[in-house]
């Protein structure tokens, strides 16, 4: 009896299939994600994104507790995708908070200029 060519293709298709499923099983866990997630949170907590981005901030830990919640559960993809949103999120608290108390300082030093030239105008007095 010989081997036909359709006996190898078969055989050929079948390893290509377990190598693709296998490659896309082998991706780690997404604790490196989460650790960005929780260390951005920490970062736009620092920044008073509580004040200045509150809806922002609270975005990002409901994401961060989810992918967490789905870490938990095994779904992996879930939370790398719910980790890198609460990152995001996270980042744009920080730089919204940063944003607010920048303008806040120049808001302040331009009436201190503005003071000091009705001083200087109106003879030191």
């Amino acid at each position: 009896m010989t081997t036909s060519f359709a006996y190898f293709r078969w055989t050929a298709l079948a390893l290509l299939l377990v190598l693709a499923l296998a490659s896309c099983a082998s991706l780690p866990p997404p604790t490196a994600e989460l650790g960005a997630a929780r260390q951005a949170v920490v970062r736009a907590e620092g920044a008073d994104a509580d004040q200045y981005a509150s809806a922002e901030i609270a975005t990002a830990r409901e994401a961060l507790l989810r992918a967490q919640s789905a870490m938990a559960g095994g779904r992996e993809d879930d939370a790398r995708r719910l980790a890198l949103a609460a990152s995001a999120d996270a980042d744009l608290a920080y730089v919204l908070s940063r944003d607010a108390v920048a303008q806040a300082e120049l808001a302040q030093r331009r009436a201190e200029v503005e003071q000091l030239q009705r001083r200087l105008q109106g003879g030191g007095r």
